[in-house]
């Protein structure tokens, strides 16, 4: 969430920069928000006043009694403060909440870097890469899937309905050799810890890195348990160490897992949805750092070169993006979209965002370090990034990699770990 302090300082800024994110109602909200805060504030003044008179009051009252004064009046007067209290203190938590809730409704600051609008708005930054060319017609992947027997998407559609395909035979072990292929270079040449993580996660963690509440109807719920099945595994690493304090010299902190991902995408129903271009349920290898403030912009870019990596060691052909702040995601602060090139559909599809979120989200899930011993704790700078998602990748593979007679050919890095070298028709 937004630090209040920075909005009380200046309030002009602060609308300024979330006007870039388009027509939010974002300006109103900063305005309620700080409304609520001068009366919160207002109210602990006059709530420090009445304990200071209460304080006084008692001392004349125990004064008057070892006088063996009346004290009555006082005491009645004591009472009234006391009342007047009760009812300032219920009055200040009203507006904690009030304030809690519309911090909640208020996405991250883009970075001044970012550019205004929406999608139309987005930036190319760069391109690598050959788009490959063919002597016949690139088929789409659900074609090549279907006729290597190792797409199977009537099935998965009988089993749990559209949107969640069944992989099988070498198209499910190649899936499988990506992922073992991207968490060793991530680990072995980027430095990254892996770990395996829960794939439901509590209320807290959804919140923390910003998917509640805003993004409730595109997530699954187990209403039994009260458990989220993650949309991302960027909630259950980026919650690891949620309201503890690191060392400065933990910092930085890379962390990588591969987890299945669940998103019901309520929002994107008849969009893009053949084959593995829009599944409700997908494999992912997330990447995650915690950084320390005045080094987070740079490592946005070592990130990303991170993620681009894998396209490259594949040879596939992909461009990067940079995204408007109408097209950020929620709790992003800037963001780069990672797109290959798939000659079958003959679109640029998304497979990765890298981005950096600044102190967004560790305000939320209070991620905190101390650069040295008896320092003052500050918030950390988190980022994530897919390196990479699938099935996006599998669907640029094989039809970059396609065959005139069928079959598909697999770029030399995937050999060693898929068993094999070509898919045969």
């Amino acid at each position: 969430m937004l630090d209040i302090r920075s909005l009380r300082h200046d309030r002009d800024a602060a609308k300024a920069a979330l006007a870039k994110r388009g027509d939010g109602g974002y300006s109103s909200v900063v305005d309620d928000l700080l409304a609520a805060d001068e009366e919160r504030r207002r109210a602990l003044a006059q709530v420090e006043e009445l304990k200071a008179r209460r304080n006084e009051v008692s001392r004349e009252i125990g004064q008057l009694k070892r006088q063996g004064a009346d004290a009555e009046e006082r005491i009645l007067e004591m009472r009234s403060v006391g009342k007047r209290i009760g009812e300032l203190d219920a009055a200040v938590a009203e507006r904690e909440e009030r304030i809690r809730q519309l911090l909640m409704d208020l996405p991250n600051l883009p970075l001044q870097e970012v550019p205004s609008g929406g999608e139309d708005a987005n930036v190319v930054v760069r391109q690598w890469g050959e788009m490959p060319s063919f002597s016949f017609r690139p088929r789409p992947h659900w074609e090549i899937g279907e006729s290597l027997g190792i797409l199977d998407l009537a099935r998965g559609a009988k089993v749990s309905g559209s949107g969640f395909p069944v992989l099988r035979r070498k198209g499910a072990r190649l899936q499988r050799a990506l992922i073992d292929f991207m968490l060793d270079l991530h680990t072995r040449e980027h430095g990254y810890e892996e770990l395996r993580v829960p794939y439901l996660v509590t209320e807290e963690a959804m919140t923390g890195t910003g998917q509640l509440p805003k993004f409730a109807d595109e997530s699954y719920l187990s209403d039994r348990d009260g458990l989220w099945l993650i949309p991302t595994a960027e909630v259950p690493v980026t919650n690891l160490y949620r309201d503890e304090i690191l060392a400065g010299t933990e910092l930085p902190l890379r962390l990588t897992a591969y987890s299945p991902c669940f998103r019901r995408e309520a929002g994107a129903a008849g969009k893009d949805t053949r084959g593995l271009l829009r599944v409700h349920q997908f494999d992912k290898v997330e990447l995650v750092r915690y950084e320390t403030p005045e080094r987070s912009r740079d490592a946005l870019e070592d990130l990303t070169r991170e993620a681009e990596s894998v396209l490259q060691r594949l040879g596939l052909a992909y461009r990067v993006v940079l995204l408007a702040a109408g097209d950020l995601g929620f709790s992003g602060a800037m963001t780069y979209d990672l797109e290959v090139w798939a000659p079958g559909v003959e679109k640029w599809l998304e497979v990765s965002s890298c981005s950096v979120f600044t102190d967004y989200q560790a305000r939320r899930a209070n991620l905190r370090f101390r650069r040295a011993p008896g320092e003052r704790p500050e918030f950390v700078h988190t980022l994530n990034g897919s390196g990479l998602a699938l099935p996006r990748l599998v669907v640029a593979l094989l039809e970059a990699y396609q065959q005139e007679d069928g079959g598909v050919v697999l770029p030399e890095p995937l050999h060693s770990y898929a068993g094999f070298s070509r898919l045969d028709p």
